[in-house]
């Protein structure tokens, strides 16, 4: 039953399985607030985690979610990543204090630091920094990496420490040894301190060409992305997206059902959705993955707490969720002069939110197909809809690959895409 917890009752319990194999179970049970289902999507997200199955109920005032998850790609030992993501959970949760519903303190963002250093190049360099980062539980805010031509490497990479503790020696020190170990002689320089203007002079990215935006950020998947995916077979389950709304089985609530492919960070992609347009759940349940589709069924109200009868409100609605279960992320190649340059696209939450580990991801594909990047850079795109983050990375032409060939960039897109979504 939902209720306010006693003093010594968690707030988050996660239950290990009895056998190796099966799902944990994250259970969550505080005070409600528009768009936390989003907020705990998101973290299980960026700890590598799949959510099998889950149950979301809440009376307007307190919310209790249930999610069974699978270890994806944790890059901590197990025990060690449930402690910490039982942690950050509870940090995202609203107080379970009597005065939470009297006055709601703002989130404090968390100070960006620059970690900034010089080494010899090599393949795969850019994801073995990036998984270190990502284990230090560091969340990469901004990049920018830059190969000279004698052969070394200098990253600029502006971080948030999820622990709040890299004001302290320990943990910058701690942040450095790591580097270390894995650069091990080909290091120049490390250095880490917190960030000043050269923050906000990068914030945004190179200029793209007009051409180049409206085939990243079109709604529609472009010709070229079209072409590629026929290499896909998976891509073709993203287009038999069902979405329905009905108001005739609750008094109060507008069910939505969705019935789609399932892909990584899907929940998240729905719960960001319904964040986004100031949506609340009421009550939902994910069904697991058969035969790489998932059925989701979720009571929904405005946020005034009335039903969605207006007709343009609803097309709204399941225009808005297709688009995210079609296309949740843009993967391209272009040509950037005389070069080959790789863009990869997300939406912001209207937070200010990036989507969790795409970095980590993209460069991990890359790696895996043995290509170097020459520089990369990592900023914030605005359209007139809604803004972007932009992930732009030169691709060296020293690799096995032949770039400038259709089929080599269909290999690489398909890739990154796979990668990125899980399949």
């Amino acid at each position: 039953m939902m209720g306010v917890s006693g003093a010594d009752d968690d707030v988050v319990q996660i239950q290990h399985p009895n056998k190796p194999g099966d799902p944990f179970i994250v259970t969550v049970n505080c005070p409600d607030k528009t768009g936390l289902a989003c907020d705990i999507c998101r973290v299980i997200l960026d700890f590598g985690l799949c959510i099998f199955k889950g149950d979301v109920s809440t009376d307007g005032v307190w919310c209790y979610v249930v999610l069974w998850v699978i270890p994806h790609s944790l890059l901590l030992p197990v025990n060690s990543s449930y402690l910490i993501l039982k942690e950050r959970l509870q940090g995202i949760c609203p107080p379970c204090l009597a005065s939470f519903y009297l006055v709601q303190q703002p989130s404090r963002s968390s100070p960006v630091y620059l970690l900034k250093f010089c080494c010899l190049d090599r393949k795969g360099l850019l994801h073995e920094v990036t998984k270190v980062l990502s284990e230090l539980e560091l969340t990469i805010q901004k990049v920018k990496v830059t190969t000279t031509p004698d052969g070394r490497v200098l990253d600029l990479f502006f971080v948030t420490d999820n622990r709040e503790l890299l004001h302290t020696r320990k943990r910058q020190d701690e942040t450095c040894e790591r580097l270390n170990d894995v650069l091990r002689d080909s290091c120049i320089s490390c250095e880490l301190q917190l960030a000043g203007s050269e923050y906000e002079y990068n914030q945004g990215i190179s200029s793209l060409s007009p051409a180049l935006a409206e085939e990243l950020f079109q709604c529609e998947l472009s010709e070229n992305e079209v072409r590629s995916q026929a290499l896909s077979p998976d891509m073709a389950k993203l287009k038999k997206t069902i979405v329905t709304l009905d108001n005739a089985l609750s008094p109060a609530h507008t069910l939505v059902q969705i019935r789609c492919a399932d892909h990584k960070g899907l929940l998240y992609d729905i719960m960001r959705t319904f964040k986004d347009m100031n949506i609340k759940i009421s009550y939902g349940r994910f069904s697991p993955n058969s035969m790489g589709y998932r059925e989701l069924d979720i009571f929904i109200q405005q946020k005034e707490g009335k039903k969605i009868l207006d007709l343009e409100k609803q097309s709204a609605l399941c225009c808005r969720l297709k688009l995210e279960m079609l296309h949740p992320l843009r993967v391209i190649i272009a040509n950037r002069g005389p070069d080959t340059e790789l863009l990869v696209a997300n939406p912001v939450e209207l937070s200010g939110k990036g989507r969790p580990r795409v970095f980590y991801d993209v460069t991990l594909a890359l790696k895996t197909l043995g290509i170097c990047v020459f520089s990369a850079e990592v900023g914030r795109h605005s359209t007139s809809e809604r803004e972007w983050e932009v992930y732009r990375f030169l691709l060296d032409e020293n690799c096995e690959l032949q770039l400038t060939g259709v089929a080599a960039r269909n290999k690489i897109v398909n890739k990154v895409r796979r990668t990125l979504m899980g399949w």
